[in-house]
């Protein structure tokens, strides 16, 4: 019989300890799935970047969705077993001040975190947006 390694129930940033622990089942639309499929084929450039970086475990082997259903929403990236959204913002957010609010406050009373980054940011400054996410997690996710 063949075992399955266990992952560890932490990874490290900066040699700082981040529990992964949450567990939480999220609601799910099902009348959204044809378009996160449809987001996720679009290729968004800022998405694309970010996605190159992360995809496979290759942030601190943590495991990201693009276009995860959360609710009547769809998000740009989640890390499930942090409970964090990563939402980058370009221009077509700009008329949709409301929205953007109505759906973090959603996001934050089901116990999300959200970290937000701006598209220009990610395509000219992807080191420095995934050592601000660093921060982001070690803030929001440390026990210490």
């Amino acid at each position: 019989m063949r075992t399955r390694e266990r992952r560890p129930d932490f990874i490290t940033i900066n040699e700082i300890n981040i529990p992964l622990r949450f567990n939480e089942v999220l609601p799910y639309s099902v009348r959204l799935k044809h378009l996160a499929e449809s987001k996720r084929k679009a290729g968004i450039l800022s998405e694309v970047i970010f996605w190159q970086h992360v995809n496979n475990f290759k942030f601190h082997s943590l495991n990201f969705d693009r276009q995860r259903i959360i609710g009547n929403y769809i998000v740009d990236f989640h890390i499930r077993k942090l409970g964090l959204v990563i939402e980058i913002n370009g221009s077509s957010h700009n008329d949709k001040i409301e929205y953007d609010r109505m759906r973090t406050k959603y996001l934050e009373n089901l116990g999300l975190k959200i970290f937000t980054v701006e598209d220009i940011d990610v395509k000219l400054r992807i080191d420095l947006v995934l050592e601000d996410l660093e921060a982001f997690i070690i803030k929001h996710f440390s026990e210490i």
